[in-house]
């Protein structure tokens, strides 16, 4: 279940979204305000925040600013007639800027990718570890202390800050299992995010200094995926 806010001053607004999101058939649960103060008097955690950003009284940036005093986890959603406040979204960590009038196509695009960023922030909190199984062992290995992984034929070399470990796997496999903090920039490499200390159009250095092949087809699709880790870290 998701437990979903929609904040807006114009109740036509909140009845658009509540319509958008129930035709996404996502479990979860839908509750509305029409002023910032009532949003923040309810004090409720929500995975995720439709907010309005021209609203009477307190506005949305100002709201986005009070609920990350309580709550640095929740999803945010600014939803405005306006492009002025983009820059200020992302201050607050905001995982996305729709504009008004809203497009259908375009809402369901960023609800999906919002769903599965609370899915997998979820799968991280309940399941930080990674288990490998090969013939003659068992590894837990702490997701956090992987830097990066190398396929090697049939093989999957993890490296780590104190060693490499073989191990028979699939990338495909052991990219589902990491989940959005790691990233297959290349067809031989998955990278986990948090190790990253610098990259060009077709590299990127890890913090233990070693360097592995970035796509150039990739490059794009690698730095928005980045910088929206970078943004979810902030706030995990």
């Amino acid at each position: 279940m998701i437990e979903i806010a929609i904040c807006d001053d114009e109740k036509r607004i909140i009845e658009r979204i509540e319509d958008l999101i129930k035709k996404q058939n996502t479990d979860c649960h839908i509750e509305s305000f029409q002023t910032g103060n009532e949003l923040l008097a309810d004090q409720k955690r929500f995975d995720l925040i439709f907010l309005d950003i021209q609203m009477d009284g307190i506005n949305g940036m100002e709201t986005a600013k009070a609920v990350r005093e309580y709550d640095r986890k929740t999803v945010i959603i600014f939803v405005t007639a306006v492009k002025e406040y983009v820059f200020e979204a992302f201050d607050v960590g905001a995982f996305h800027y729709l504009l008004k009038p809203i497009r259908e196509e375009k809402f369901a695009e960023v609800f999906e990718n919002a769903v599965k960023e609370i899915q997998e922030r979820r799968i991280r909190r309940e399941t930080p570890a990674l288990f490998i199984k090969t013939k003659n062992k068992s590894y837990t290995l702490n997701q956090s202390k992987i830097i990066f992984i190398e396929s090697r034929k049939r093989k999957a070399a993890i490296h780590t800050a104190k060693n490499t470990l073989e191990v028979y796997a699939v990338m495909k496999e052991l990219q589902e299992k990491l989940g959005s903090s790691f990233y297959r920039c290349h067809r031989g490499y998955l990278v986990n995010m948090a190790h990253i200390t610098e990259y060009s159009s077709d590299m990127i250095e890890m913090d233990n200094g070693e360097r592995v092949y970035l796509a150039k087809e990739k490059y794009q699709e690698f730095v928005k995926a980045y910088m929206r880790y970078l943004r979810g870290a902030a706030y995990e």
